[in-house]
């Protein structure tokens, strides 16, 4: 599995969903809260701010939970719990289908050094510490950059840390380097002491996956189909109205507006279904985390892919 940065991709624990469990031929019942685990990134941040999905589901009398987690990783194990019904971040698995994604990523997500540092080219990694999110999609960055420069990860000596920690031990030198993504990104750029070597659009752009539970998914299509929607609509503004999205971003996250505003300015924005292209480029880092161990047995990422109900 594989998750997205920030982004993305995070998260929970049972919130009381309150599902109901439809006996014979009786109608399944709409559950009374549909809990969303996400990061403070991007269309996710617009979609949570315009309430574009509270609006779809607010006739069904259905209330929407926002659950904020740090990292794809935690986010995915909260949905395979069943503690959330509906997340933001890359993955596949068993018990989780893809129902949307994002378009391919822009240049929000790199491998960074420090400006003076004698690492040139990601093939200096040699023997170096690099800090990233282990499971993450920094994680599959920094291992296809390795890849395309003849290394492998155990070239390099991974520090697996989330952002919170990576940052100090990249700004104190614990790190040499260090694979990121937005706003984190930004903000270690803003500091004019560094220097990246690459970024996901020259490596392996990414995208952003919508994941539910099977489960889920399956009894209530209609929800999931509205939540998915809601997306689209918040990223079809987001798209022409960069500045305000920067102003929501740096709203909810505490970075200052003039970083934001070129996290903004840089980030791809369009939600769809999965394509052909995205299933190609997913199945190539299930594989890839296969190798890695991370995922313990090889999958088809296709056999997670949730199709809508025909009405």
């Amino acid at each position: 599995m594989t998750t997205t940065r920030r982004r993305v991709a995070a998260l929970l624990v049972a919130l009381g969903a309150g599902l109901a469990t439809a006996t014979g031929a009786a109608a399944q019942a709409a559950p009374k809260e549909f809990r969303i685990g996400y990061q403070k990134v991007g269309v996710v941040v617009v979609a949570r701010q315009q309430r574009t999905i509270e609006k779809r589901l607010a006739p069904q009398g259905i209330a929407v939970r926002w659950v904020e987690f740090q990292a794809g990783p935690p986010l995915l194990e909260a949905l395979n719990a069943g503690s959330l019904d509906f997340g933001f971040a890359q993955a596949a698995g068993s018990t989780l289908v893809y129902v949307g994604a994002s378009v391919l990523s822009g240049d929000g997500e790199a491998i960074v050094v420090k400006a003076g540092s004698p690492i040139r080219t990601v093939a200096d990694l040699k023997g170096r510490t690099v800090a990233v999110g282990r499971g993450t999609s920094s994680h599959n960055l920094l291992v296809t950059a390795l890849e395309k420069a003849g290394l492998s990860i155990s070239d390099v000596k991974p520090a697996y840390l989330l952002p919170s920690d990576a940052g100090p031990a990249f700004a104190n030198g614990s790190v040499e380097a260090w694979v990121i993504w937005d706003p984190y990104l930004a903000l270690a750029q803003a500091q004019n002491d560094t220097r990246i070597l690459t970024t996901s659009r020259q490596t392996h752009a990414v995208s952003d996956f919508f994941l539910a539970s099977r489960t889920f998914a399956d009894r209530y299509p209609g929800i999931v189909t509205a939540a998915v929607e809601g997306m689209a609509e918040a990223a079809s503004w987001a798209e022409v109205h960069r500045d305000q999205v920067a102003q929501a971003l740096a709203t909810v996250t505490g970075v200052p507006y003039a970083i934001e505003k070129g996290v903004a300015d840089r980030t791809e924005f369009g939600v769809g279904p999965v394509t052909e292209a995205l299933l190609a480029k997913q199945q190539a880092t299930a594989d890839r985390f296969h190798r890695l161990g991370l995922i313990p047995r090889a999958i088809q990422v296709r056999d997670a892919v949730w199709t809508p109900p025909r009405t």
